[in-house]
């Protein structure tokens, strides 16, 4: 039998079969993914063959992956933790306050999706709140990820506004919601579909950081069809399987201008007659993303490091 796994909790799976029932497995044996050091060997969305062994259901096979979101294990540098895996898109929840995504943290996450041809949507959540500053730089943030080929979105979860443009792009598909903790991932999924009532909490008005509701993640069947994937408020990216010279291939901007460069190996930094730094400088490029291309370059320890750019 076959399945998808819906939600990890560590020690135990729960596997919904391609004929719609849910099982509660555990893990035949010890599972390694080759090349690929994890601390969770299998992820929602990954699809696995399932057998039945006295009364309890064992995962026995993880099938190829198509993708997968990775990040940093928290506490093991070396490792990596999947968040999930097989998916058609990604929507990143984005606010500009309670709490505010950094520049440097939405450019991290679309790296890593760029890595693994993962298509993402910005998704700016909580535009009830903005003020004449706030509309103002949101406009501005729009503007520079639009010219990078990427589609932003705006919505406001609490007034259920222009949640149709979302309903529409994740019918019959898997999406992946990522974003830090408080920037309404729970309450965009419970508008969207009233039948799943996750549970949502505020954000600390002291540290106008959002506390954790989703500890795992998890798969979710929606009404109108199609899967969404709700994950745990991500902190930061650690950028892992990435070679330098690559990065530049996943800034979609710098992409399209990579080989006309002087220099084949050029690393768009101080080499002469480079079409990327030119780029930039004839505003072709946005300099706040070129920044971020630097900063991800300079952090080779691993530890998410802010943008001079807020």
């Amino acid at each position: 039998m076959q399945g998808v796994v819906v939600k990890s909790t560590g020690s135990w799976y729960r596997v919904r079969s391609h004929d719609g029932n849910y099982f509660k497995c555990r893990i035949k044996g010890k599972f390694r993914i080759q090349g690929l050091k994890s601390t969770n060997p299998i992820s929602v969305g990954d699809q696995v063959k399932l057998s039945l062994e006295g009364e309890d259901y064992l995962i026995t096979e993880i099938l190829d992956r198509r993708n997968y979101i990775i990040r940093k294990s928290v506490n093991l540098s070396k490792q990596v933790h999947i968040i999930a895996s097989n998916m058609d898109q990604a929507f990143l929840i984005i606010t500009l306050a309670s709490p505010a995504t950094t520049i440097g943290f939405i450019d991290r996450f679309l790296v890593t999706a760029e890595a693994y041809q993962i298509p993402v949507y910005l998704v700016f959540n909580k535009i009830d709140l903005y003020d004449e500053f706030d509309r103002e730089y949101h406009d501005q943030i729009a503007e520079m990820y639009t010219n990078a080929g990427y589609k932003c979105i705006e919505v406001s979860a609490l007034n259920q506004q222009n949640l149709k443009s979302l309903t529409e792009l994740m019918k019959d598909k898997v999406t992946l919601l990522s974003g830090h903790s408080g920037v309404g991932k729970s309450t965009l999924v419970n508008a969207i579909d009233s039948n799943l009532n996750l549970e949502t909490q505020q954000v600390s008005e002291a540290h106008q950081k959002g506390m954790h509701t989703t500890t795992f993640a998890e798969m979710f069947e929606l009404a109108f069809g199609g899967f969404i994937i709700d994950t745990p408020g991500i902190k930061g990216l650690g950028l892992v399987e990435m070679e330098d010279s690559e990065l530049a291939d996943y800034f979609p901007e710098m992409r399209a201008l990579k080989g006309k460069c002087k220099f084949h190996n050029c690393m768009h930094i101080n080499e002469p007659k480079c079409a990327i730094k030119d780029a930039v400088e004839a505003g072709l490029i946005h300099p706040v993303r070129y920044d971020s291309y630097l900063t991800i370059l300079e952090d080779d320890g691993g530890q998410y490091r802010e943008s001079k750019y807020h």
